[in-house]
């Protein structure tokens, strides 16, 4: 039987490893891994070849295959786990997400690698990731750069690549008087492992009496492509976005150095780090970021399920109240729910929340919905009984598409009456759209700071569609479910054509993705920085900052428009 099969979860012998692999075990001490599917407990057949089925393994993936927690500590799992799989030629390992339990999933089924490296490193220190680079230079085979999975479009997963997994580099601390080095001031921070997650962070700050500003889902690690990428919080109207916080990284580039990335030293490097996307420019060990003393806050809980009846009123109200909740600091989430908006300004009181979402919160109540005003004294109970419960569902197989819309489109009648038409198309052919409130409206931004497309700085909403994929379909079923989210994206790029893309939400086929994701001028200096870092081209990912052609990504499955 094959190595592979025998030491599925083990550390690997060098004696065992094939060439090249084996130097680069015996360098990292011997703690090269071997990467299996998450799935694979439940299969009788690996690549083709026979295994034991693990009974209990098996029970605890079927449990767990919808819940953060268990996909976060396996590195063979996404979020959405068909980034696990070769969507281009049905080769994976995946249960039914609609039944995990699901018998004829596994019954004479092989469970394939998909697009998994064949190894990866558990890294536990910078040495490991520049002994990686030194080995991807030596032996030409490609990098991929995992955390936890939260991963919308599979830039983490790379056929035939070397695994590098960050999600154990968990430090934290707390500084009242952080000092970047080089530099002068003093800032409150925390400095954040590249594998800590949002919900860690929000406790350790709870428990320092501060507010850290992160995105809205528990499985996100917080130094990773959400902070590179453009992430976001509810509170981003006010405090700005993750890149506008971050003070410093601790990373090491491609050409085997660890560095230090803030104003001060390789202000390059911070600058292209903040927005210019993750497994990009390096690999990041940690960061510090700006944190907040302890912040209350207005909370607008309002519950109503739009049904077709009631649609156009429903977007009317909302389109029509936005330009002013964004402007007075409201922050916060539309969508199958209803919406949830939070406003951290001391100026703003309750009756103020009550007088600014009155029309929504009648509606919704004259609807069979529910409007609920409260006062938040912290972060943490509020993240704890509201947001999660709400949080993206992982386990399915979903297609994201989105745009940035501009607060001109709400500023005109015509605007808002071009909104709330592209509201009801989307709601009759994709379903009921997410859109988080979440851009930096009232932060006072320097212009050119950070490498994010500049539409982040002019946008009112970030306006996501999805298409979900059912379980097992055929190549020509999914393309069509891409293609139809590509529509979708074009139908918002009608409305807002000079506008941009949050670059971990664009869709895998965006039409134009240097200047969504970046605009022309941030790319052409993104594409210097890259190319003095990474002059070999060590790190490549899909539609990322210099990528090769997409034939370098056969994984990925096309579309049909």
């Amino acid at each position: 039987m094959n190595a592979l099969l025998v030491l599925v979860s083990a550390s690997l012998a060098a004696a065992v490893v094939a060439p090249p692999y084996a130097a680069l075990n015996s360098t990292i001490g011997g703690r090269l891994q071997a990467a299996t599917p998450f799935a694979l407990p439940c299969f009788s057949q690996y690549n083709n070849a026979s295994v034991k089925v693990d009974p209990t393994a098996c029970a605890q993936v079927q449990a767990g295959y919808l819940k953060p927690a268990m996909r976060i500590n396996s590195f063979g799992a996404n979020m959405n786990p068909q980034w696990e799989s070769c969507q281009a030629t049905h080769n994976q390992c995946l249960l039914n997400s609609a039944n995990p339990s699901d018998p004829t999933a596994m019954a004479g089924v092989s469970c394939n690698q998909g697009q998994l490296p064949q190894y990866y490193i558990n890294v536990s220190t910078a040495a490991d990731v520049q002994e990686a680079f030194t080995f991807s230079a030596s032996s030409k085979i490609p990098l991929s750069i995992k955390n936890t999975g939260h991963d919308y479009f599979g830039r983490t997963r790379r056929p035939g690549s070397l695994g590098i997994w960050t999600h154990h580099l968990d430090s934290l601390s707390y500084s009242p008087n952080f000092t970047p080095e080089s530099c002068n001031g003093t800032y409150r921070a925390i400095t954040v492992g590249a594998g800590v997650t949002f919900d860690q962070i929000y406790n350790f700050a709870d428990a320092h009496n501060v507010t850290y500003i992160g995105g809205y889902a528990e499985s996100i690690g917080a130094s990773g492509g959400w902070l590179m990428g453009g992430g976001h919080s509810v509170f981003s109207p006010v405090y700005g976005l993750g890149v506008d916080r971050v003070l410093e990284f601790k990373v090491v580039t491609p050409d085997g150095t660890y560095r230090t990335a803030n104003a001060c030293q390789n202000p390059d490097l911070f600058w292209a780090l903040r927005g210019g996307g993750g497994a990009t420019f390096g690999v990041v060990i940690e960061s510090t970021q700006l944190v907040e003393p302890n912040v209350a806050f207005q909370v607008v809980n309002i519950h109503y399920n739009p049904d077709a009846a009631h649609a156009e009123e429903f977007w009317n109200i909302v389109v029509n109240g936005s330009l002013s909740w964004g402007q007075a600091g409201w922050g916060g989430h539309i969508n199958t729910y209803g919406l949830v908006f939070v406003n951290p300004l001391p100026t703003v009181s309750l009756a103020n929340a009550e007088d600014s979402f009155k029309q929504i919160a009648d509606f919704a109540l004259a609807n069979g919905g529910t409007a609920n005003f409260t006062t938040s004294p912290r972060w943490l109970p509020f993240f704890e009984s509201t947001v999660l419960p709400k949080e993206a569902p992982v386990g399915g197989l979903v297609v994201l598409g989105s745009r940035l819309i501009p607060k001109a489109n709400f500023a005109s009648a015509d605007g808002r009456a071009q909104l709330v038409q592209l509201m009801l198309n989307q709601t009759a052919t994709m379903g009921f759209p997410n859109i988080p409130v979440t851009t930096p409206v009232l932060f006072d931004y320097v212009a050119g700071s950070t490498a994010v497309t500049p539409a982040w700085r002019t946008s009112l909403w970030h306006l996501v569609t999805t298409g979900f994929l059912t379980y097992n379909s055929t190549l020509e079923v999914n393309q069509a479910t891409y293609g139809a989210v590509h529509d979708m994206v074009g139908m918002m790029r009608a409305v807002a054509p000079n506008s941009g893309t949050y670059f971990n939400e664009g869709e895998p086929y965006e039409t134009d993705p240097q200047e969504a994701y970046w605009g022309s001028e941030n790319y052409a200096q993104l594409l210097q920085v890259k190319n003095k870092y990474d002059p070999k081209g060590l790190l490549d990912c899909f539609n990322c900052v210099g990528s090769t052609a997409a034939s370098s990504f056969p994984c990925y499955p096309g579309f049909t428009s």
